[in-house]
């Protein structure tokens, strides 16, 4: 996975990753009611064993994480995010999707990627701070240095997707929901939803005669072409939907893309192109502008749909990225 607030990074550098299959959780957690008074532990997805003297009430958290909370219940105990709020064109970012921005404070920092503020942090008082992982044990938009700092004053609990499907994605983030006193009969409706969004979508890609898709994320000097065998939304769209999602043959460190010169931008055609929106509409743009990408299928026919390969992790919000992936599909003409 790469991160796109700036330009795209190796494994290496997510202490500076992603620029967005599987194995079972890897430990349990425990927690009484966040209405208790009681100690309060957990362990996370990384092992990290978590012990306080209350159950949190006051939470910071990665913007799309953040995001998947509201979904399940625990909105109002969200003091403050850092991550991405808003996007390139000034909307509301997908990976905050859900969040009332105008209740909580944005602490990211305001030096390289991964930096928070420690200040604003410290200011809010959070018992607990809540981030993702995408490769184990580099943290989602927080970096290394940070995180030492962080955790001198603060627990950081994560989530973990390093391979895992997106169901085992969503069990692990109802699993921290539950255990900060989210009430667990909440979660079947956005389950539903899910479910319901993906029956949409088979129907559609269907209807549009089952068309081959790539997954690229455009760059100033290269492509990048996002493999199913990594990323668990396309993963999941290749697995369970059966949709025809090609696999680039020879991904990068991580396994998440390959890298590709825009000299060699038709080396995988398909159909419809999912262009990653995450640096909004600039990034159709410069693909639109390669003359090389513009011999594929996709290009010469204009077939694009946006894709939101980072969201909030919560069966709820993928629905709505689901249901927002049928839509444009819907739209493509061939």
């Amino acid at each position: 996975m790469y991160e796109v607030r700036l330009p795209y990074m190796s494994r290496l550098q997510l202490a500076a990753v992603l620029a967005a299959a599987l194995i079972p959780l890897a430990a349990c957690g425990s927690s009484d009611d966040s209405s208790s008074d009681e100690a309060w532990t957990f362990t996370d997805d990384l092992g990290t064993k978590i012990s306080l003297d209350a159950a949190p009430k006051r939470i910071v958290a990665q913007s799309s994480v953040a995001a998947a909370l509201t979904d399940l219940g625990l909105g109002d105990e969200i003091v403050g995010v850092f991550g991405p709020l808003k996007d390139p064109d000034g909307k509301s970012d997908v990976q905050a999707d859900g969040l009332d921005q105008s209740t909580v404070k944005d602490v990211t920092g305001s030096g390289d990627y991964g930096d928070v503020d420690l200040e604003k942090l410290a200011e809010l008082k959070p018992d607990i701070v809540i981030t993702s992982s995408y490769l184990e044990p580099q943290l989602w938009y927080i970096n290394e240095p940070t995180e030492k700092k962080i955790k001198k004053q603060f627990d950081i609990a994560t989530i973990s997707f390093q391979e895992k499907t997106l169901p085992q994605i969503f069990d692990g983030t109802e699993r921290l929901a539950a255990a900060l006193g989210a009430e667990k009969s909440d979660f079947a409706e956005g389950r539903e939803e899910f479910d319901t969004a993906s029956k949409r979508l088979q129907s559609v890609y269907a209807a549009k005669g089952d068309p081959s898709m790539v997954a690229v994320a455009p760059a100033a000097d290269v492509l990048y072409v996002s493999s199913p065998d990594a990323n668990p939304d396309l993963k999941y769209y290749r697995d369970t939907l059966k949709l025809d999602i090609v696999a680039p043959a020879k991904p990068d460190e991580g396994g998440y893309f390959q890298s590709l010169s825009w000299e060699k931008a038709d080396e995988y055609d398909a159909d419809v192109a999912l262009w990653d929106s995450r640096t909004g509409s600039a990034a159709l743009k410069q693909l639109e502008s390669q003359p090389v990408w513009n011999t594929t299928k996709a290009g010469k026919d204009k077939a694009y749909v946006p894709w939101s390969s980072v969201a909030a992790p919560s069966a709820a919000g993928y629905a709505r990225i689901i249901e927002s992936f049928a839509d444009n599909l819907e739209k493509v003409t061939k």
